[in-house]
């Protein structure tokens, strides 16, 4: 099971506790997906800042910073003492067998890929860029997809129809049952679902695995049809 993730916004400028800086620039390293190279340099010439293609590089799931990625680390917030929580190194090596990041920049990549501080956003022009390239590299993969992008990037490179893919969303169940979109905070839980995922016993591989990893995070977990629903029930502030 592959699960694709989103980038963010924001990203490391440099080097925190927990992660590593390469001196090796994008140019020297040789990103995974390499049939995107064409692709990635005609990104690439959208870039305003170019000075980053020759800045350090680190791995896109230190070097991404947003609140999605600092649930999948487990990071609290500042001050506190998981303000720099980092995921485990069993739990980077099954990151890169199962997690994956679509960059408007780089397009498909392992989230233990290496990659320079960078701005650069999504948007539709990029969809001429990215949508052809990448229907190839989705029927290369191996595996169930569990889509956990925002529908911005989704757009810019769908999954093609034939690929056994679920998108998911996130739902706040109220304790009268009503649900409501989570927004902004959908982000959290989807990154308190990978780091669960992450640190599980084994990788799940099938739907029914995923949804026990999810009930021991904390979530429910529903499928209907290719959609897949992350329930988080909402809990009440307590009185002291």
């Amino acid at each position: 099971m592959l699960f694709l993730l989103p980038p963010s916004e924001t990203k490391a400028p440099r080097a925190y506790p927990g992660a590593i800086e390469n001196s090796l620039s994008v140019r020297q390293v040789a990103l995974a997906f390499g049939t995107l190279e064409p692709a990635r340099k005609q990104a690439a010439e959208l870039l305003e800042d170019k000075g980053a293609l020759d800045a350090p590089t680190m791995m896109a799931l230190d070097r991404y910073t947003g609140t999605l990625y600092a649930a999948v680390h487990g990071r609290g917030l500042k001050g506190t003492p998981t303000e720099f929580a980092h995921l485990s190194d069993a739990a980077v090596k099954r990151a890169k067998e199962a997690v994956l990041i679509q960059s408007a920049l780089y397009g498909l990549i392992p989230a233990t890929g290496l990659i320079p501080n960078y701005k650069f956003s999504a948007t539709p022009k990029l969809k001429a860029i990215w949508t052809e390239p990448h229907q190839a590299i989705f029927r290369r993969l191996k595996g169930v997809v569990i889509d956990m992008r925002s529908k911005q990037y989704v757009a810019l490179a769908p999954i093609p129809s034939d690929i056994e893919s679920y998108w998911l969303d996130v739902v706040l169940e109220a304790t009268d049952g009503t649900r409501s979109s989570m927004n902004h905070f959908n982000k959290k839980s989807k990154g308190e679902l990978i780091h669960a995922v992450l640190n599980a016993k084994e990788l799940p591989k099938t739907i029914a695995d995923l949804r026990r990893i999810a009930k021991q995070a904390g979530f429910g977990l529903e499928q209907s049809g290719h959609e897949l629903t992350l329930v988080v029930s909402y809990l009440p502030p307590t009185s002291n």
